[in-house]
């Protein structure tokens, strides 16, 4: 548990020094972030992490909006965890459809050995399945995701490899663009995507891009 901790309070503390980015998250408390459609705990703050309590979830939401970006944070799963990264998204509805969710899940566990390849984590849910599964650590240990958006090219990099590398007009099919209007979605919010799970995370910063 130290060692968590003196990880999470280094890597926080370097965060800031990366060129053109801003913290998100002040460490502190969730002053900028509301949350939407929550259950039993929310999320909380503890130790400088946003933390999804197993018995907590909902969409946690910043309250800006965000079109072009960069967006780096480091995450951390329990046994089974199962979150998401959502961006573009309106506050209304499935985030993962009328916005995007970068899935965020131990895709490991035994719970989830029948997965689609679109459901690992590094994927874009439910359109653009993961190119490198195996880049995902194991529950219980830091893993690092950037995820890059500009215009209709999204990027996922998972712990440095390239898991997406999705140009969102490439998706032609009238059912899927049925089903995912956020793929047309020019800007929305950044959020936590939580399913009753403990995860957490930290050094959550973003870049915006021209």
């Amino acid at each position: 548990m130290l060692a968590g901790l003196v990880f999470v309070m280094a890597a926080f503390a370097a965060a800031p020094a990366e060129p053109g980015f801003v913290p998100l998250f002040n460490g502190k408390d969730l002053s900028g972030w509301k949350l939407v459609g929550g259950r039993g705990a929310g999320y909380v703050v503890e130790k400088g992490m946003i933390v999804c309590p197993a018995d907590g979830g909902g969409n946690l939401f910043t309250e800006k909006e965000y079109a072009d970006f960069i967006l780096r944070l480091d995450f951390r799963l329990s046994d089974g965890g199962n979150n998401g990264v959502g961006i573009r998204a309106p506050y209304e509805g499935d985030a993962a459809y009328q916005g995007m969710e970068i899935q965020v899940l131990d895709h490991y566990a035994a719970r989830y050995a029948k997965l689609e390849p679109w459901q690992l984590t590094g994927s874009i849910y439910n359109v653009f399945p993961s190119m490198a599964p195996k880049a995902l650590k194991k529950a219980g240990v830091w893993n690092t995701y950037e995820i890059t958006a500009q215009g209709r090219h999204i990027t996922v990099k998972l712990n440095g490899t390239v898991t997406a590398d999705a140009d969102l007009d490439s998706v032609t099919d009238p059912e899927v663009l049925k089903k995912h209007p956020g793929l047309k979605r020019a800007a929305g919010h950044i959020g936590f995507l939580g399913h009753g799970t403990k995860v957490e995370f930290c050094n959550v910063r973003l870049k915006p891009l021209p």
